[in-house]
């Protein structure tokens, strides 16, 4: 650490344009462009002007909320200069992705931190989006932990680009000192984008309904991401439900949605008495929210994903969505068919993790049908998962399953009853259907069948 004294000094001592930054990148490098709103742009622009005169670069981030594909990928021509993945695939992500530039990183996010340690994993440059420096030299990474700081540990060379418009974020292990970094780049503060909150559909009403209806008063809640969450928050906020707490992998507008109606104190939430998250990502009013906030702990994914943290709140509710379920339980909730669309972010830690607390539980949330473009409609409870599924939460985690036909609680429960359970909150105008590929399967009899 530097003498209170010596801090300005050294401070100018590493400060560098964002072209000299990306001067320091050579051929083979591997570089961490950063997560959330702590991903680059500055860095990411001057590096594209030379993008092309380099050779057999990997840029790695993690949910990128830019509409547009970094300028280096927009710049380079080939694999050949550049090629990307993302820890979490994002619409960004997937532009990339279906031009065959962007690969996804499978990982639990518990452990995500843990991965860069491994030698092979380890970064050459890791660039990160950051608050100005304190007058103890201190960097606030903003509104994303994650895994930020395991990553700039691993690293041979740390820069970080700074912005003024960075919400300052209250947590732990969510700063980097001037003595842990290299170089310092002041960017032309790009204001943060809002996130447009998906507006919820009639459908996510109906199955938020079901979810509200086994919540209780004192819960700590995890919320997923989308439509179905922001609806969720604004149902318990006209609710009699009361004294709720936070602990989620990503903030979002529905948790100020819950402060500004008074439901949410954290009074329950023996643990930390904080909403605690790994990252964030709404409208301004969140954004502002987070601002030297205390009530809100952003701390490492290590922390807030944590099994054995969560198991210790009681009363946890976790509540995500997923694209797909079989009969046999399995949650699909990250790819379409081979195409990779999502992450499995949080969600097994989370189902898990609500699992082992004291009165806690799980809800996988998902619409009974999609429509296809040609206007088929399609079941989403399915025998069998579609050719290329992925599997993100194994049929032995699974909790409960939620369309907008009803709740089913899967544990304990064997095959044959599992596929009834999730017939009976299947579309009715498939059940027949299901129920005859689940004879075929073996997995149900005549009778099983209970009324619906």
């Amino acid at each position: 650490m530097y003498k209170y004294s010596d801090i300005q000094s050294r401070y100018k001592e590493k400060l560098v344009t964002a072209d000299e930054a990306a001067a320091l990148v050579q051929d083979g490098d591997r570089i961490y462009f950063g997560a959330g709103y702590g991903t680059v742009r500055s860095l990411d622009e001057a590096l594209a002007r030379r993008i092309n005169d380099l050779h057999g670069l990997e840029i790695i981030s993690l949910v990128n909320y830019r509409v547009d594909p970094f300028s280096t990928y927009l710049a380079s021509n080939s694999n050949e200069n550049v090629r990307f993945a993302s820890t979490h695939m994002t619409a960004m992500d997937r532009k990339m992705q279906a031009d065959g530039r962007c690969w996804y990183v499978p990982m639990q996010f518990r452990e995500l931190g843990y991965y860069w340690y491994i030698k092979e994993n380890k970064f050459d440059i890791v660039m990160l989006q950051v608050c100005p420096m304190d007058e103890w030299g201190n960097f606030n990474l903003g509104p994303q932990a994650t895994d930020l700081v395991a990553a700039a540990r691993n690293a041979k060379l740390v820069i970080l680009e700074v912005n003024s418009n960075m919400p300052h974020a209250h947590g732990f292990s969510n700063t980097l000192n001037l003595a842990d970094i290299d170089y310092v780049v002041e960017s032309d503060n790009p204001k943060l984008q809002p996130i447009p909150s998906k507006p919820a559909t009639e459908v996510d009403k109906r199955i938020a309904a079901q979810v509200i209806s086994r919540i209780s008063n004192g819960s700590t809640l995890q919320l997923g991401i989308g439509g179905l969450p922001n609806c969720l928050g604004k149902l318990l906020c006209e609710s009699d439900i009361r004294n709720l707490g936070g602990h989620t992998e990503m903030l979002t507008d529905a948790y100020y949605d819950l402060f500004e109606a008074g439901k949410l104190s954290n009074r329950k939430k023996i643990l930390d008495g904080k909403l605690a998250y790994s990252f964030a990502g709404g409208s301004q009013r969140l954004i502002d929210f987070i601002d030297n906030n205390p009530m809100l702990c952003c701390c490492p994914a290590s922390y807030v994903n944590n099994v054995d943290i969560v198991a210790e709140i009681e009363n946890f509710v976790s509540i995500n969505s997923c694209m797909q379920v079989d009969l046999y339980g399995q949650i699909a909730a990250e790819c379409i068919g081979f195409r990779q669309f999502s992450g499995t972010g949080g969600q097994l830690d989370f189902v898990m993790g609500a699992f082992k607390s004291l009165g806690g539980k799980s809800f996988i949330c998902v619409p009974s049908t999609r429509t296809l473009k040609d206007g088929t409609l399609v079941t989403n409870i399915s025998a069998t998962l579609p050719e290329g599924s992925v599997v993100t939460t194994p049929r032995m985690i699974t909790n409960y399953v939620v369309t907008e036909y009803g709740a089913v609680n899967l544990k304990g429960k064997s095959t044959w009853q599992r596929a009834e359970a999730l017939i009976s909150i299947a579309h009715p105008q498939f059940r027949d259907e299901l129920i005859k590929q689940a004879e075929k399967m073996g997995v149900w009899k005549k009778s099983s069948k209970i009324d619906w």
